[in-house]
């Protein structure tokens, strides 16, 4: 099984927004008991509510994406 971040990433990356990637998310916990665990574990490891780490996760990966995009903005703007 593959890491839950890399999970996280997938369903963000394919969805149209953290609204829809919640949903989605959300979707696949009631169908798979291991995924479950796995979030579970996730949460406890990092002190965090079962009911907002995806979206806790989802706002910060996304965050983090978007100064990505921003510093190389002001890069192209420093030439």
């Amino acid at each position: 099984m593959s890491d839950i971040t890399e999970i996280f990433i997938s369903i963000i990356e394919e969805a149209p927004g953290i609204d829809m990637a919640e949903a989605e998310f959300r979707r696949l916990l009631v169908d798979d008991p291991a995924l479950r665990k796995q979030y579970k574990e996730y949460c406890h490891e990092q002190g965090a509510s079962e009911r907002s780490a995806f979206t806790e996760f989802c706002e910060e990966y996304c965050s983090d994406r978007n100064s990505v995009w921003d510093s190389l903005n002001d890069y192209d703007n420093e030439e």
